[in-house]
């Protein structure tokens, strides 16, 4: 999958070759805001880690987490919501 950013206004997730692909980013150059993205691995696999978001203040906030740890248990019971990977796309 690669690096994952997060539209803060609506919520949606994608990859940076989803937006490159979709016109919203050019080559290794971040996308404009909203887009921001999402702190972990460059190379993170949605096999292994969750993405996960969460709607505080008026802006929805992104985040990488190993699937089945502990840290993603406690996200989950904070009110953080995991996107499925099939929702993953500008």
């Amino acid at each position: 999958m690669g690096v994952f950013y997060i539209d803060t206004d609506r919520g949606t997730v994608a990859t940076q070759h989803q937006l490159i692909a979709a016109g919203l980013a050019e080559g290794s150059d971040p996308p404009p805001r909203p887009w921001l993205r999402i702190q972990g691995t460059g190379d993170a696999s949605t096999m292994w880690y969750a993405i996960m978001r969460r709607h505080e203040r008026g802006i929805y906030l992104g985040t990488l987490v190993m699937r089945h740890s502990a840290h993603h248990e406690l996200l989950l019971r904070q009110g953080w919501e995991e996107i499925s990977p099939g929702e993953v796309g500008p």
